[in-house]
């Protein structure tokens, strides 16, 4: 993962396939956030602006250090659209992200 990134998510809920909340950690200037939770439609507003997203765990103690990981991407086919960690997705999925 090289740049800068928006947020990192932490955890993940899905209902019916589809993510209903994250958990994750957004930049605020140098630093980042506490956690927060981040519903489906808010974070796909965020990723339509162009905000970028990783999966990762912040380290215990190290305030805004993180073990990152995949980055999140905006799939879009037809007139569907699905939050991925692989451009190929057919639904909603952040592999390897712990479920909320």
């Amino acid at each position: 993962m090289a740049g800068k990134f928006d947020g990192v998510i932490e955890a993940v809920r899905y209902k019916n396939k589809q993510i209903i909340l994250v958990r994750a950690y957004e930049r605020r200037g140098a630093t980042f956030s506490d956690s927060v939770l981040i519903d489906r439609k808010t974070l796909l507003d965020r990723l339509r602006q162009g905000k970028q997203f990783v999966v990762g765990t912040r380290e215990r103690l190290r305030a805004s250090t993180f073990k990152l990981g995949q980055n999140v991407l905006l799939v879009r086919e037809n007139d569907n659209e699905w939050i991925a960690t692989r451009s190929d997705a057919a639904m909603d999925s952040l592999e390897g992200t712990p479920l909320l």
